[in-house]
């Protein structure tokens, strides 16, 4: 005996006629989330003042993006969208541009930019992290995206956050580290954040030290990622050590005395979230 064919199969027109619903589900959710937007900015206004910046929230939000997400739909467009999404929102709460230091690479860099903050949000390129810092710190709100690793050439820019009234590092992009991101270049953010918006997982730190050498860079660099320049005022260097959550600054001091390294100073200059790993 043959089986019938079955009358459950859906046409062609009828799946399109369910995407389209998505569709529009999808829109008519993203102009809610507008309006809440609106009602949030009213509340604000009387209950709270200070950057609309939330990278506590935000790292959380992405981190949990990635844990319910599974289907044929890429992780990247995903993480993507969201980043847009959050950006859009955040500016139309209160309007701030994205001040870039395009000394590692203008392409990275404004992939990185645009793939995290989208085409809403005003770029302005910039040649050298010191003018993006200067131009953060003059800001009501800006952010500014420098890139995590050194640069020939560059000086110590972290020098300039360590002020009370500075701006800070905030957060490291991308908040997902995976192979073959297409946002890949390390980046590090800074902005200024209430306070009690900020994530520490991570601990970024402004050390000057003299008597740099390979040993004293071998010793710490499992306990931290280190980004360290020629620093001639203490005949040394000035580095900027990201203690992982867990670790303590005293400890990487500590090891950087029993190297051959003398400490000279030591100020926090940010914090950000624990890179989210998604295995390949």
């Amino acid at each position: 005996m043959t089986t019938p064919p079955s009358t459950n199969v859906p046409s062609l027109a009828d799946l399109r006629r369910e995407i389209d619903s998505i569709d529009e589900q999808v829109h008519r959710l993203l102009m809610s989330r507008g309006d809440i937007i609106d009602r949030l900015i009213s509340v604000k206004k009387s209950a709270e003042t200070g950057s609309a910046f939330r990278p506590a929230r935000e790292a959380d939000m992405m981190r949990r993006l990635v844990q319910r997400h599974h289907g044929i739909l890429p992780l990247d467009t995903v993480e993507s969208i969201w980043r847009v999404i959050i950006a859009t929102f955040t500016y139309v709460q209160a309007p701030f541009a994205v001040h870039a230091d395009l000394s590692a690479g203008d392409a990275h860099m404004r992939d990185s930019a645009r793939f995290h903050f989208g085409f809403t949000v005003p770029f302005k390129p910039h040649m050298g992290a010191a003018s993006v810092v200067a131009a953060v710190s003059e800001s009501k709100g800006d952010l500014g995206l420098v890139p995590a690793f050194a640069i020939g050439g560059t000086g110590a820019w972290w020098s300039a956050l360590e002020f009370d009234s500075a701006p800070k590092v905030i957060a490291r992009l991308p908040f997902v580290d995976r192979q073959d991101h297409p946002a890949a270049l390390p980046v590090f953010v800074i902005s200024r954040a209430a306070a009690d918006a900020m994530v520490t997982e991570v601990e970024v730190w402004s050390v000057r030290v003299s008597g740099w050498s390979a040993a004293a860079a071998q010793a710490v660099a499992p306990l931290a990622e280190v980004v360290a320049v020629q620093d001639r005022a203490f005949d040394g260097a000035a580095l900027l050590i990201s203690v992982p959550e867990g670790g303590k600054i005293a400890q990487i001091t500590e090891t950087l005395v029993k190297a051959g390294a003398s400490v000279r100073a030591t100020a926090l200059v940010g914090s950000h979230a624990t890179r989210y790993r998604v295995s390949p």
